[in-house]
């Protein structure tokens, strides 16, 4: 089904904006008038800072606010565009980042928790690379059930917490973007969707790219995925999911959004929502935001591998 208003699709920092609502940069997203391309308003759009701030202004809330009607449709008959094939990247440039001799801060966070065989596995399975794009910074490929690359994600963690580095900005690109590939049709799947082609038990999704990879070692018994962030978890990319055994386990604070979603997701697949944390949680928890790895590597492996 297509829309007339949609929000715009990310195309680098000139397609985000100031945020009405929080005055955050770069976090807002506008509607935009497919038929006419351009904006509805400039306050007409969502923030991506979901649980922080929250702001979404749609469409239809403005022109009720505003007395207006919605221009229908254009009723000219005009061909079918042809849909834009999407974009993907070689394999030898996934495959050198992987053997790359390059810092990868995240990659040493993870020699902290696990042992080193446990460390490289978690390599190879996840497609975790190297990137000099800043010292020390990783990427996430993101492989589909096809085994093509659609991009990788490239985040600067720090290599003692395990945290993102989000000052004096936030870092974190794409790989086509920091090749200066032009014209790159990103379309997105799953972090970890390679995996649903070898495996049959059951899906386990999450925000993040590093919380899949960490709770993969505490509960092997799931495939772990990730959606990329809280919005992105949608029907198009649970399409790949039919006939799956799925549960969500969501950062805290995410809980009542996912679960909201279920009824939109792909309905061919069984899903659950587990609301652990959203239990479990103390309120400094709940102001760090709080995600099932954080949990998990609370806890004492051995001791929870024999309970």
């Amino acid at each position: 089904m297509s829309y007339r208003y949609t929000l715009q699709s990310y195309l680098g920092l000139k397609s985000r904006f100031r945020c009405p609502n929080c005055h955050k940069t770069y976090k807002f997203s506008r509607y935009i008038d497919t038929e006419t391309n351009e904006y509805v308003h400039k306050h007409v759009g969502r923030c991506n800072r979901e649980i922080k701030c929250g702001y979404h202004y749609t469409p239809k809330q403005y022109f009720e606010d505003h007395n207006l009607k919605v221009k229908p449709s254009s009723s000219i008959n005009v061909p079918n565009k042809k849909e834009k094939a999407i974009s993907t990247i070689h394999k030898t440039i996934l495959i050198k980042s992987l053997k790359k001799d390059e810092p990868n801060n995240f990659l040493k966070y993870l020699n902290k928790i696990f042992d080193i065989e446990t460390v490289n596995k978690l390599k190879t399975t996840y497609y975790i690379g190297a990137s000099k794009k800043w010292t020390g910074a990783t990427v996430f490929w993101q492989v589909d059930i096809q085994e093509k690359i659609r991009s990788g994600k490239i985040i600067l963690y720090n290599v003692n917490n395990g945290k993102r580095v989000k000052k004096p900005y936030n870092h974190i690109t794409w790989v086509h973007s920091a090749m200066r590939i032009t014209d790159y049709n990103l379309k997105q799947c799953f972090y970890g969707e390679h995996l649903l082609k070898t495996s049959s038990c059951p899906i386990a999704i999450v925000e993040s790219e590093k919380t899949a990879i960490i709770a993969s070692v505490f509960l092997p018994e799931f495939t772990w995925i990730a959606s990329g962030s809280l919005s992105n978890l949608n029907y198009e990319k649970t399409k790949i999911l039919k006939g799956r055994q799925v549960i969500l386990f969501p950062d805290l604070g995410g809980y009542d959004t996912w679960k909201e979603k279920i009824p939109f997701l792909c309905p061919e697949a069984t899903y659950q929502i587990s609301d652990l944390l959203e239990r479990k949680a103390t309120p400094e928890q709940r102001e760090l935001g709080l995600d099932i790895a954080d949990y998990l590597i609370a806890l004492d492996l051995d001791k929870y591998a024999n309970n």
